[in-house]
């Protein structure tokens, strides 16, 4: 895989890193202040940092099309 397709793959594996990166920090940071509201607050992080993930895993399927068809 080579070119524009491996640039693409490469921003949305980057961009999936990013953003479940930032969902990990802010769901730490409302934990910090809040303790008693860890429990509704990390399922709602894990669902949201799959779904990122399968966005990004979208992404990479694409660039694969792309590329090799």
């Amino acid at each position: 895989m080579t070119g524009i397709p491996a640039i693409c793959a490469a921003l949305a594996v980057i961009g999936a890193a990013y953003g479940i990166g930032k969902i990990g920090a802010a769901a730490m940071d409302a934990i910090a202040r809040q303790p008693e509201a860890a429990k509704s607050i990390q399922p709602a992080m894990i669902i949201v940092a799959a779904l990122i993930e399968g966005v990004a895993l979208f992404g990479v399927v694409v660039a694969l099309m792309q590329a090799l068809g």
